[in-house]
């Protein structure tokens, strides 16, 4: 396969069906649920700033898995270890790894904030619909650090980057208010709008759960699963008040840096970047101490 061939991405060619099933919920939303006016609904603004978002993704990905391949192909040829992409077990295989490597980088997102400062562009809005899936971060650098593994492990680096965006595909169609709850066992095992709602969602018990791609069996594994019991608030816990893109994808960027810069010694300014995402430093008992030497604790995280 050659590198051009590397470089067609499944997600590009689901692009129609993405409009085409973004239109279908819209038609539902307006016709068929007229007297439902919810944060499931369309709002032009937030669509429109969603669709932005996502085309500045695709070209931005673009080039960031140019640099990927590259660096991937490189360990590829090093590792003596060899998938073959011919046999149905590889494709289970990666799979399943690329998926679980998916949930370690997510759960990691929510929890280290300099992570966070990139993925919280998706979860900004305070709608949650089909046009809410293609709301993507501008930054994918953290996360192609994460598939290193899977050529060292022999996975061929065009098989990576297919089984992510396969991934991505199933992703897109749970960002919707239109499916309740699916056949009991699809629920136990497969990520569903029901657990993807309690993902996107501020409220307290909400919180840092469900962070699956395509099985939530790992958020049961790893103690990050919660059910759906209520209609989810969407958004950030305290908000963004803009459709400005740069500002929703850079904003926590410049929070860090203020915070970094009034960080008293590298153990503080090593927590506002690395700690979970609202991390503040306590008060030390004796200011005339080292600030090196500060106690820290966690507040409560004020913008999630």
């Amino acid at each position: 396969m050659s590198f051009t061939d590397n470089l067609h991405d499944p997600v590009v060619f689901a692009i129609p069906v993405f409009a085409a099933f973004m239109a279908l919920e819209l038609f539902a939303l307006r016709f068929l649920d007229e007297d439902e006016v919810g944060a499931g609904g369309y709002e032009l603004r937030d669509t429109r700033t969603n669709l932005i978002m996502g085309l500045g993704s695709v070209l931005i990905n673009g080039t960031a898995r140019i640099v990927a391949l590259l660096g991937y192909a490189a360990l590829y040829v090093l590792t003596p270890l060899r998938m073959d992409p011919h046999r149905w077990w590889t494709w289970v295989v990666t799979l399943l790894l690329v998926d679980l490597i998916w949930y370690s980088y997510h759960r990691a997102s929510h929890r280290v904030r300099i992570m966070w400062a990139a993925h919280q562009a998706h979860h900004n809005s305070l709608r949650f619909n089909l046009s809410t899936a293609v709301r993507q971060k501008w930054n994918p650098w953290g996360e192609l650090l994460f598939w290193v593994p899977l050529p060292l492990l022999g996975v061929p680096p065009w098989l990576i980057f297919t089984a992510f965006s396969f991934n991505l595909v199933f992703q897109f169609f749970v960002h919707t208010e239109r499916v309740d709850r699916m056949w009991r066992p699809i629920e136990f095992v497969f990520n569903t709008p029901s657990h993807h709602r309690v993902h996107h969602a501020s409220d307290p018990e909400y919180l840092d759960k469900n962070y699956a791609g395509i099985l939530i069996v790992w958020d049961r594994m790893f103690g990050s699963y919660a059910e759906e019991t209520h209609r989810p608030t969407y958004g950030l816990t305290t908000n963004i008040d803009s459709f400005n893109p740069f500002r929703l994808q850079y904003h926590e960027y410049a929070a860090i840096a203020r915070d970094v810069r009034r960080g008293r010694g590298w153990r503080e300014r090593l927590g506002y970047m690395f700690a979970p995402p609202g991390w503040r430093p306590a008060q030390a008992a004796d200011t005339d101490t080292d600030t090196d030497a500060v106690t820290v604790a966690p507040v409560p995280e004020p913008a999630r």
